[in-house]
């Protein structure tokens, strides 16, 4: 903070002279807490000399007499120096086993989700809609995937301004309300329409084929999924992140994996449920399509005007659809991947197993983003603290066996896969999911895959969110949708090759495609 210094000489009170009259203040928008006082000096002459409040213990004295010191420091710095207001929020004091007690249940009740999330995909992979229109396969990691990438990111986006105290009056908590749901309203349905467009071009490319009731299918089917998803899961969001702010969880540790707790399943219902409605009505109302597409865009303008009128959501709404969209062309690609794959005998037992290793991974690296993004802005605002943002990627060392929270957590995190894996694998054998054996083999296989996924991602995120803030853009907003549809890309692909090499040893040990 750049300042005038003042021309005159500043000594330090050393308890003789009279004593100078302070100045006092009432409230926030008081006069700075300095004036000048005459004193003569040894010479008989005039000594102005800057006296500042300061509260009655040691440690007020101690920074009266280091302020008087440095006295070329203008009004404006002493006034931030001294104590008028609340102090800024520290960081959280978090152990790794208060860390693991807060993330473990969130995690484990968002796996089940993904598991179920599993199932269902395994069951609707058959249903004609499914069969004939194969293009929603790819819908499958794109919409799962955004609303990742809108509920984490808003999950985020909340929980770091409730500890930083911006959600602590009504009228604040009502404006990060109205404008957040505004904001992913309009998100999801225009990366909705996007990703209906990416299905019907990825498609086409393989196949040559191109039918435009099915485009118009998958157009509705989209846009109206990732609306009511993103409806449904934000307001969970929201008394997720007010309850646990109440009696005292972290928010960063419990609201993203509830986001994905009940997301993947309900997304998934939600896309096999319309599209199968739609898909009944595809000779006779085939009109239908278009107005429910038209019905959703035409909402639009009533999302904008809300999300305008908060100033938390005004600037993303301008620039936030970068890191949206180009996620969900990056998910979109795993879409491809499953859609290849689904089909093929060799990989049967895939579709139950990708959204469980995609999810988990997925969770996992957006509590980390979101835990470094509040804590650097716990540190002031993006941009502003150069040294916290690196400008070359940090080693592997500085990742996981550094002594900060940010390390500490991303060890507890990492910790969490396997025993994480091994119950939601238990559970979909015993349920009887993905026509696969779990072996002994096939379990090394996926929990290599599983590791190496988040391995890659906690690792890039520890990366991308310093990045991001040295450069002036907020992780919250920018950080999380590339890192979940990298988890989405990483865990389909993964997955693929796991399958694959299980198939080219000759299937000896396991019994997947049985």
């Amino acid at each position: 903070m750049s300042s005038k210094s003042e021309p005159k000489d500043v000594h330090q009170l050393n308890g003789t002279g009279p004593t100078a009259s302070l100045c006092s203040s009432d409230g926030p928008g008081r006069e700075p807490l300095a004036e000048t006082s005459e004193f003569l000096g040894p010479d008989g002459a005039g000594v102005d000399v800057v006296v500042i409040e300061s509260r009655a213990n040691a440690k007020g004295v101690r920074e009266e007499d280091a302020l008087l010191e440095n006295g070329s420091q203008s009004n404006e710095s002493d006034d931030v120096s001294t104590d008028r207001g609340p102090a800024p929020p520290s960081p959280l004091k978090e152990t790794s086993f208060s860390i693991g007690l807060q993330v473990l249940f969130p995690f484990l009740l968002a796996g089940f989700g993904t598991v179920a999330a599993g199932m269902v995909l395994d069951i609707v992979q058959h249903w004609e809609v499914f069969q004939k229109v194969t293009e929603v396969f790819i819908l499958v990691p794109a919409l799962l995937g955004l609303k990742g990438n809108l509920e984490m990111t808003l999950a985020s986006r909340l929980s770091t301004a409730a500890n930083i105290g911006h959600m602590d009056t009504p009228k604040e908590l009502w404006r990060m309300i109205t404008g957040n749901m505004a904001l992913i309203q309009v998100q999801a349905t225009v990366v909705g329409f996007l990703a209906s467009i990416a299905a019907v071009v990825f498609g086409w490319i393989p196949d040559g084929h191109f039918s435009i009731p099915h485009a118009f299918l998958l157009c509705a089917s989209s846009v109206a999924t990732a609306f009511i998803a993103s409806l449904v899961l934000g307001m969970i969001m929201i008394g997720v992140i007010i309850g646990s702010r109440k009696i005292g969880i972290n928010p960063d540790n419990v609201a993203t994996p509830i986001a994905a707790s009940l997301g993947d399943l309900i997304t998934l219902a939600l896309l096999s449920g319309i599209s199968w409605g739609l898909y009944l009505e595809l000779d006779d109302w085939q009109y239908i399509y278009p107005l429910v597409c038209a019905f959703f865009v035409a909402l639009l303008p009533v999302w904008v005007v809300l999300a305008r009128r908060s100033p938390a959501t005004r600037e993303v709404l301008y620039s936030g659809w970068e890191p949206v969209i180009i996620a969900m062309a990056i998910s979109s690609v795993g879409g491809l991947i499953l859609d290849k794959t689904v089909s093929d005998p060799n990989f049967a037992g895939m579709a139950v197993f990708t959204p469980v290793i995609n999810g988990v991974g997925g969770n996992l690296v957006a509590v980390q983003a979101s835990r470094i993004s509040t804590f650097l802005h716990m540190n002031g605002m993006p941009g502003e603290n150069s040294e916290q943002a690196p400008r070359r990627c940090p080693s592997p060392c500085t990742t996981f066996f550094s002594p900060d929270v940010n390390s500490r957590s991303a060890r507890v995190l990492f910790l969490l896969v396997v025993p994480g894996h091994l119950v939601f694998l238990y559970t979909i054998s015993c349920m009887q999911g993905g026509h696969t054996t779990l072996t002994l083999i096939f379990i090394v296989f996926y929990m290599t895959a599983a590791l190496l996924q988040v391995l890659i991602l906690l690792y890039i995120a520890d990366w991308m969110v310093h990045w991001m803030w040295g450069r002036g853009l907020d992780p919250d907003n920018f950080s999380i949708p590339y890192l979940t549809a990298l988890g989405d890309l990483l865990g389909t692909g993964l997955l693929a090759l796991s399958f694959h090499v299980l198939w080219l040893i000759g299937d000896r040990d396991t019994d997947v495609g049985d």
